[in-house]
């Protein structure tokens, strides 16, 4: 019960600061990519603090053998840049450019009601399912 009710913190708190940052307004996230535009930098600093943050999270994942809530940490042992994840990281950056969401804005934009959310989150499991269907056989 404790993991659970430390995952629904950890997931409040990141929504948060999704909305304080504006990373749930599409606009403001397509002002960021349009560099030859119209270009707003701000959600770099954004980007800034979150390493500032995660960087001594993952020197202090390294140092450790597992984790306070878990019995191991679930870090990927793939160090190849395969197909999968090229064609993945493709269309996570098409899907990105095309609507301004990304999977966590779009879920923390549904709690404030944002109907384009919805269909984007739709849009994102009707894509985890056909990857399964395409991947069955492997």
């Amino acid at each position: 019960m404790m993991k659970l009710i430390l995952a629904l913190i950890a997931g409040t708190v990141f929504g948060l600061g999704l909305a304080i940052s504006q990373m749930i307004n599409p606009d403001k996230v397509l002002g960021f990519l349009d560099v030859s535009g119209n270009w707003d930098p701000s959600l770099a600093l954004v980007m800034t603090g979150a390493l500032a943050v995660a960087t001594p999270c993952f020197r202090w994942v390294r140092r450790h053998d597992k984790p306070v809530l878990d019995d191991r940490f679930h870090i990927t042992v793939k160090t190849a840049l395969d197909k999968p994840l090229l064609t993945g990281a493709a269309l996570f950056g098409i899907g990105w450019g095309m609507t301004g969401f990304c999977p966590g804005p779009a879920f923390a934009s549904i709690a404030l009601g944002n109907q384009e959310a919805v269909i984007m989150v739709i849009c994102i499991y009707l894509g985890f399912w056909a990857a399964g269907l395409l991947n069955k056989d492997k």
